[in-house]
């Protein structure tokens, strides 16, 4: 089961981020998860969020555009190579990763990854049948 992820194409410029999590803030979203990759003009901010649909609300109130769409969050194993393993086992099977990147759950203290993939459901059976766990619900 895929997660839903935001994508927002904020200004590269000072206050641009916290125009978001305030935002998110304001409408009592919680954040789950956080990246942002910059180009000289503008910042791609991905978040993953207790509540997309209300998030989407509360940023079009605000005249900021989110695009919605579905990743894998997996729980590897903690050791050497087992990110290796699962980009290999992808590659290895046709399926392209877009993007990649981690982040903590505090309550469990269990680091996640969020993987971007041009075949979802395809990656998910994969990654399951080799015994890596893929999160339902963050």
């Amino acid at each position: 089961m895929a997660i839903k992820q935001l994508s927002i194409l904020i200004p590269n410029e000072k206050g641009a981020l916290a125009e978001v999590t305030e935002a998110f803030c304001d409408a009592d979203i919680d954040v789950r998860a956080i990246s942002v990759s910059d180009t000289t003009e503008y910042g791609i901010l991905r978040t993953v969020v207790d509540d997309t649909e209300r998030a989407v609300k509360c940023l079009e109130e605000r005249g900021i555009v989110a695009k919605k769409s579905d990743i894998l969050a997996l729980n590897p194993e903690d050791k050497k190579g087992s990110l290796t393993e699962i980009f290999k086992l992808l590659g290895q099977n046709g399926i392209n990763i877009d993007y990649v990147y981690s982040f903590v759950v505090r309550k469990n203290e269990a680091q996640y990854f969020v993987l971007k993939v041009d075949d979802l459901a395809k990656a998910e059976t994969l990654l399951e049948e080799k015994g890596i766990e893929v999160i339902k619900n963050i």
